[in-house]
């Protein structure tokens, strides 16, 4: 399997990187275009790829192109390289908020996947949910997968409206939990401790706390309870969490970013 990317940000990265460490492709197999000069002398220098300024010459060397560009950009690009696509190539598209629809209209090609990542697929701890179109075969499926599978987890929607809930779940998560473990760490500040300190105990905290969540077979409102002791430290910080509101907010939020992706894709 021969991949190319259209795109060589830190998301494109994040994918070339990941598919050679494990081994999915050799560095041979692996080409890429980027509109900058600096960015593709940078990729080829740390990952020995193939690079190129022209998306038309980078599209027909890979079985699998991934579509790694800015919203902004993708008109343009579609333009340029539109009608290149031959079967049995597979497009994937981690192309914030725009639609199958749009995408095959726009690349005059059927065979089409669309994903929404996250961030942590950069260290391999991502969590990607995808669809494709029905011209998509099995064997590109498998294609697909084996990608995403390299990037951390990955779950298959046949209904394209699942990705705009995905993207206000698992596409915006990090960022909420970066916010909580900001605002966690400013507390612990304010108690006291040193910035360096609050940042290592949160960091583990969190850390610490999904892998168990992982590990465990509980409901996590199972794991709160079993953590809150009856008139106990936690028992106190949650009431004054709920008094203001923290789970209503968090729902509010989710739904916000939803709302957000269903008008970005329309």
């Amino acid at each position: 399997m021969k991949i190319s990317f259209i795109g060589g940000g830190n998301m494109g990265e994040a994918f070339l990187s990941r598919v050679l460490a494990q081994g999915l492709v050799s560095r041979e197999e692996v080409a890429v275009s980027d509109i900058s000069e600096m960015r593709r002398e940078y990729l080829s220098r740390k990952y020995g790829i193939s690079v190129a300024g022209d998306n038309r010459e980078v599209v027909g060397r890979g079985d699998v192109v991934v579509l790694a560009i800015k919203p902004q950009q993708l008109t343009e690009v579609m333009a340029e390289i539109s009608g290149a696509f031959k079967a049995p190539q597979l497009v994937l598209s981690i192309v914030a908020g725009v639609r199958l629809g749009s995408l095959h209209s726009g690349l005059g090609y059927r065979q089409v996947v669309r994903v929404m990542p996250n961030t942590p697929a950069q260290i391999g701890e991502g969590m990607s949910v995808w669809t494709a179109t029905s011209e998509v075969t099995e064997e590109q499926r498998k294609w697909a997968g084996d990608i995403l599978g390299a990037m951390g987890r990955e779950i298959y929607v046949e209904d394209e409206k699942y990705l705009d809930m995905a993207t206000a779940v698992s596409g915006s998560g990090p960022a909420y939990v970066f916010l909580f473990a900001e605002a966690l760490a400013s507390a612990a500040v304010e108690v006291g401790l040193s910035y360096d300190v609050a940042r290592e105990m949160v960091q583990q905290t969190i850390l610490g706390s999904a892998r168990f969540m992982a590990h465990s077979d509980r409901l996590p409102v199972e794991l709160r309870r079993q953590v809150t002791s009856p008139g106990g430290t936690t028992e106190a910080a949650l009431a004054r969490l709920q008094e203001g509101r923290f789970t209503e907010l968090i729902k509010e939020a989710v739904t916000a970013a939803y709302h957000r992706a269903k008008e970005l894709g329309s």
